[in-house]
């Protein structure tokens, strides 16, 4: 399985601090912090905090925030989660670790490369309790945070002001815009048949793109 989720740039210092173990104590009992050393990094972070990536790489234009409001959602976590009993079934942690290894090369191509990709590192730290007690030794739940930014590719237009005529309303640059709403739009929700699923009012139900 995977899931999708969206944060401000003043939220991401959260999630870092947990997909980095940054933090001393988690609340989650199940964290044990003495087998961090098991996670498998496979993009480091090249700055010392997301946000410090997100401003280093909007300085180089390596993306844009053109038209983006303050308060607009500017990093996109991926959780690729799987359930633990696959992985005792198939070998455990080295199963696991190349497992994520492929997941992750899809993750590079669904965040459009991996320049846009700010961290991605395997949890193998995080004890299952239930599967723990039952097979008596210590069981992990194995998953793959990815952290990236949600860009699209957008032309920049000579506008009617151009004091060139020839060139008014033709493409003046292409930038990587950072946009959450349009890297996944909410788009209708269909039946198993192809129908689009209606709400009470009688208009479309929709949905994120991302869930297809």
């Amino acid at each position: 399985m995977v899931r999708n989720e969206r944060y401000r740039k003043n939220a991401i210092g959260v999630r870092e601090r947990h997909n980095e173990r940054k933090n001393e104590a988690y609340s989650n009992p199940d964290v044990l912090l003495e087998y961090s050393g098991q996670n498998v990094v496979f993009k480091t972070c090249g700055a010392p905090t997301y946000a410090q990536q997100f401003d280093r790489m909007v300085a180089e234009g390596a993306v844009s925030t053109r038209g983006l409001k303050p308060d607009a959602y500017v990093f996109d976590e991926m959780v690729f989660d799987v359930n633990t009993e696959y992985f005792e079934r198939h070998g455990g942690y080295e199963y696991a670790k190349k497992f994520y290894a492929e997941a992750y090369e899809l993750a590079k191509q669904i965040a459009g490369g991996e320049q846009y990709v700010i961290s991605a590192v395997m949890h193998a730290d995080e004890r299952n309790r239930e599967a723990s007690d039952r097979l008596g030794k210590d069981v992990f739940h194995y998953h793959m945070h990815v952290i990236y930014l949600p860009v699209v590719e957008k032309e920049i237009r000579w506008s009617k002001r151009c004091r060139d005529p020839t060139l008014r309303g033709t493409v003046r640059e292409t930038v990587m815009q950072v946009s959450h709403s349009k890297k996944w739009p909410m788009v209708p929700a269909t039946d198993e048949t192809g129908r689009p699923v209606l709400k009470k009012d009688g208009r479309p139900r929709l949905i994120s793109s991302y869930s297809l």
